[in-house]
């Protein structure tokens, strides 16, 4: 782990018993200042992890619970009224413009129960995680956390549509302890919530500043990405599209996030390993890609396609990069 954020996955494992992926996928999204979604049912810690490292990261915080009702002020900052003198000198004009607040003035964001965003809002505030602007100004966020339930009718869920799913390069399933059978976690909670050393409502500590954050961001994008790893990321996305009938009708594999994104999450990975070179087994972070992009019963496969190709590539002669 680098350096700048073992105390930031000291915090998360002090408050946040197990979901060791999830845990391991936010801090490489703020590593590599990308958004990250989270979906799983209630009580499954999502929103408390995603809190967790948000309030934990020295960086300036926009918490936001969204609702049927939101409204794009509550997001964006208090409408402001303003009187202005027209050009000809007579009379005057009222002008109403956001006083920046909420996520334009963060660098780090949770947003909580998206999904039931209403579309006006939503829409909007994808397009600002996107550019990261609103108008022509830009804005300082770094990292955009979302969390979900399950898109099933017992939530009251709308499905988010999948190209704006896309604008979270790194997404997650996040199921219950007891849901996913982890017995040894779930006596581990049980255990240290009766001794008291974790807690509903825990005082957290700004462990990670800014500066950890710039200095790792800039030490990434210079991590080297051999040939063999390019080729293997080219391989397994032909699978996908070969072999396993992913298309524009069934999928989102999109240029911006496997061709762009995935290259700097694979950098990440290896950075916060403290290493200046990507290595095969790095391609590992794809199945936290896949999760939403590709049908369930492909996406269950691609730890298995990742491992086949990595060890094919492992058994050729290296080429230079």
């Amino acid at each position: 782990m680098n350096a700048g954020l073992e105390g930031l996955r000291k915090v998360l494992d002090e408050h946040v018993v197990g979901h060791e992926e999830v845990k391991q996928a936010l801090l490489l999204g703020l590593a590599c200042r990308e958004h990250i979604y989270l979906e799983g049912p209630p009580g499954s810690a999502k929103t408390r992890m995603a809190e967790v490292v948000a309030r934990s990261s020295s960086l300036s915080f926009f918490f936001y619970q969204l609702h049927r009702d939101t409204r794009l002020a509550e997001l964006l900052g208090d409408v402001v009224l303003e009187r202005r003198p027209l050009a000809e000198g007579e009379g005057e004009r009222i002008h109403q413009r956001i006083e920046p607040g909420g996520i334009l003035t963060a660098e780090i964001c949770v947003l909580d129960d998206i999904s039931r965003a209403p579309g006006e809002a939503l829409n909007v505030l994808l397009r600002i995680l996107n550019e990261r602007k609103f108008g022509a100004d830009s804005i300082p966020l770094l990292s955009a956390i979302a969390t979900s339930n399950p898109m099933r009718d017992e939530y009251y869920n709308e499905p988010l549509d999948p190209a704006n799913l896309d604008r979270f390069a790194l997404q997650l399933r996040v199921p219950g302890l007891i849901q996913s059978g982890a017995k040894e976690e779930a006596r581990a909670l049980v255990s240290r919530f009766a001794a008291g050393t974790v807690v509903e409502q825990p005082e957290l500590r700004a462990v990670a500043s800014r500066r950890t954050f710039d200095d790792l961001y800039a030490t990434l994008r210079r991590v080297q990405v051999p040939s063999e790893v390019k080729e293997g990321l080219l391989e397994i996305l032909q699978v996908l599209v070969v072999e396993y009938g992913c298309n524009e009708t069934n999928s989102l594999l999109t240029d911006r996030s496997f061709l762009v994104k995935a290259v700097k999450l694979l950098q990440g990975r290896a950075a916060l390993a403290g290493r200046e070179r990507v290595e095969l087994a790095d391609l590992d972070v794809l199945r936290w890609m896949t999760t939403f992009r590709v049908a369930e019963e492909v996406h269950e496969k691609v730890p298995e396609l990742i491992a086949r190709v990595v060890g094919s590539a492992g058994a050729r002669p290296a080429r230079d990069s």
